[in-house]
């Protein structure tokens, strides 16, 4: 298998304890280069304990997990990763304009290129008329737009998305979902949270998470399929349903 047939990520009984709290459990999952994945839960599960080892801010206490072909924690894969997490990644007391800058520069990009990215991010995230606005002085949407602008600003090629449409107005979801489609179109992995049930349904596949375990993953329709119901939030309950059923089994 060369490097390009390779997962994007690709984990193997990755796991996090914080003491005797188990927050991934043995989880194995691969995630296909060029593909949006999705995953669901309730707080708690998981899901951004471990996209934090992922990204290499996080060691795991056991297994192991490759991301881009490297083996993680790797310093070296940040140029190639975005991540944006779901607290506001940015800088309050810097406008909008200052805060893309900012982050053009530490990810090396070059004035003329942090200008044009900076053009068409702020174009996307509709922060056009805000881009001098001091950050701190935004609604929390507006901050959650920034952040997420700032993380693609250097063109990653895989990136960590933490709900990043959280208090978006549905039209500008819709844009968001758009463009996610474009990236997707270039070759760019999206691994995503979100707590929108019914935009998960634009993952090419989800994984659902509780407790730290993968308790099922496919394609939004198999996955509704198999559960027989509707919507992917009933689905989950019966997955959940089934896998702690399992374990008291």
């Amino acid at each position: 298998m060369t490097k390009e047939d390779k997962p994007a990520i690709e984990t193997m009984g990755l796991t996090k304890r914080f003491g005797n709290f188990i927050a991934v459990n043995n989880l194995d999952l691969k995630v296909k280069k060029g593909e949006i994945y999705g995953l669901l839960g309730p707080n708690g599960a998981g899901k951004t304990t471990l996209i934090k080892m992922l990204c290499s801010i996080l060691n795991p206490s056991d297994g192991s997990a490759r991301v881009l072909g490297e083996q993680i924690p790797d310093g070296n894969i940040v140029s190639h990763i975005g991540y944006m997490p779901q607290e506001t990644g940015v800088y309050m007391g810097l406008t909008v304009d200052q805060n893309l800058k900012f982050y053009g520069r530490v990810f090396n990009l070059d004035k003329n290129e942090i200008e044009k990215r900076k053009d068409e991010l702020l174009k996307f995230v509709a922060l056009e008329d805000w881009k001098h606005e001091m950050v701190e002085n935004l609604s929390g949407g507006m901050k959650h737009r920034v952040s997420l602008a700032c993380t693609l600003i250097h063109q990653p090629e895989l990136l960590f998305l933490d709900e990043p449409t959280v208090g978006v107005d549905p039209e500008l979801r819709v844009s968001f979902w758009d463009y996610f489609y474009q990236l997707r179109q270039k070759g760019v992995t999206i691994l995503i949270t979100t707590h929108y049930m019914d935009e998960a349904r634009n993952c090419d596949r989800i994984g659902f998470m509780q407790h730290g375990n993968l308790i099922a993953e496919d394609a939004p329709l198999k996955l509704l399929e198999e559960s027989g119901k509707d919507s992917l939030e009933d689905a989950f309950l019966v997955f959940s349903r089934r896998d702690e059923n399992m374990v008291r089994g």
